[in-house]
């Protein structure tokens, strides 16, 4: 595969455009510099990263849990309800208008803020999990409290506490939407990553078994990352205005 870069953003957006135009099968893989661009902070981009007053092992594990599941609970709601003042931008609307123009299309994303659902995708795998979902501590199924309450975590029917449905530090991620994921990208013609630190696995991983199926990869991100050498294409731009005009782009040269 050759690069594919140029000097000008706009002609990297069309190279990408003329790929998608010629693809049948496409995954599409999003991380936090999506949600970034709807005002909801990272976990690691100072100054405004969610971590910087906080230690991980006791917001997010299922140690820091069973210590202190009173302030896990409230840390969980104050970022629920911080989240659920952000709307999906333009970015996230491109990404679900396109499941339509291709006859495979997935979104695999490390978002947990529901965006992309709000933003009307569908053919959708959340890989940490949804921050607006709960599941039971101890038996790990699905539950809805009966009343949330923002100081403590209510009772699962079988009485255990109830946690966020999100993928912790330590845990892993589901394995049935994993196959799901590994089966679209052998299969994918163009592999679309955007948003991504490119540094938090197996989501990290994806171009390399895209690039290895046959794909070409093309990365959407303001900055270089991990994922960048891996590129066919680098559109060094943000998701709100890239995505947009890929998509114009894709229906401008269809018939």
């Amino acid at each position: 595969m050759t690069s594919g870069r140029t000097d000008d953003v706009g002609a990297r957006i069309e190279r990408a455009a003329e790929w998608l135009r010629g693809a049948a099968r496409v995954v599409a893989t999003t991380g936090a510099g999506v949600s970034k661009e709807s005002g909801i902070p990272t976990f690691r981009d100072a100054p405004s990263a969610l971590w910087d007053n906080y230690r991980p092992e006791d917001l997010a594990t299922r140690s820091g849990f069973r210590r202190d599941p009173a302030r896990v609970w409230r840390w969980y709601a104050e970022r629920r309800a911080m989240i659920a003042e952000a709307h999906p931008h333009e970015g996230h609307v491109a990404l679900a208008r396109m499941e339509a123009r291709f006859e495979d299309f997935l979104l695999l994303t490390q978002n947990i803020d529901d965006l992309h659902r709000l933003a009307g995708s569908t053919k959708l795998i959340e890989l940490h999990g949804n921050i607006f979902r709960y599941k039971c501590f101890d038996r790990d199924h699905p539950a809805t409290p009966s009343e949330e309450t923002p100081d403590v975590p209510p009772r699962c029917a079988c009485g255990s506490y109830l946690r966020p449905d999100v993928v912790w530090f330590g845990e892993p991620l589901d394995a049935g939407h994993l196959r799901r994921a590994y089966a679209a990208l052998d299969a994918c013609d163009v592999l679309l990553v955007v948003g991504t630190s490119g540094l938090v696995y197996p989501a990290a991983g994806f171009p390399e078994i895209a690039r290895a199926a046959g794909a070409r990869v093309v990365e959407i991100n303001p900055e270089p990352t991990p994922v960048t050498p891996l590129a066919d294409v680098f559109v060094r731009a943000g998701a709100r205005e890239a995505l947009p005009a890929l998509l114009q782009r894709v229906e401008a040269g269809r018939t």
